[in-house]
């Protein structure tokens, strides 16, 4: 193994988890969205994770049951989870129940302001499931929320 690769599997490894409709960034909606492809914000999310000294899995699907099953996978196969589930933050009781069950520190993020939204949206089920929420900051969500869970991350690792 080469060294790099050797450093990469001693950090720890943080899974970035979206949900519906993250792969059509870029497209959908950009007045409030903005311009940036997934594509080009998994690239920004993986240079900040080499600089902050993180390993990072980042992952998009439109299906609810296999962003649960990632979620799953987090308890024994990473370090913690950052999420933008999107719709399915406020309308998915079995995502909120999956966080709870991975016990990874998680941060929820948002593109948009969520709180900001149409008030038919109901408020987010997950965020009472995540350590914390970033919300409203465009695709600086992600960067911000590598910083958030590399702290908690390195807190667990102290206390334990």
């Amino acid at each position: 193994m080469t060294d790099e690769v050797m450093r990469a599997m001693e950090q720890p490894k943080i899974l970035v988890l979206n949900g519906p409709n993250i792969d059509m960034l870029g497209v959908r909606e950009p007045e409030l969205y903005g311009l940036r492809t997934m594509a080009e914000i998994e690239r920004s999310t993986r240079d900040h994770a080499l600089n902050i000294g993180l390993n990072v899995d980042f992952r998009q699907t439109n299906h609810e049951g296999v962003l649960i099953e990632w979620v799953h996978e987090a308890r024994e196969g990473a370090d913690g989870i950052v999420i933008n589930a999107a719709a399915l933050a406020r309308t998915s009781l079995a995502l909120h129940d999956a966080i709870l069950a991975a016990e990874r520190p998680t941060v929820e993020i948002h593109i948009t302001n969520i709180f900001k939204r149409a008030s038919y949206r109901p408020p987010s089920f997950l965020s009472h499931a995540a350590n914390g929420v970033i919300t409203g900051f465009g695709w600086h969500v992600y960067v911000l929320g590598l910083d958030a869970v590399a702290e908690l991350v390195r807190a667990a690792e102290e206390e334990g």
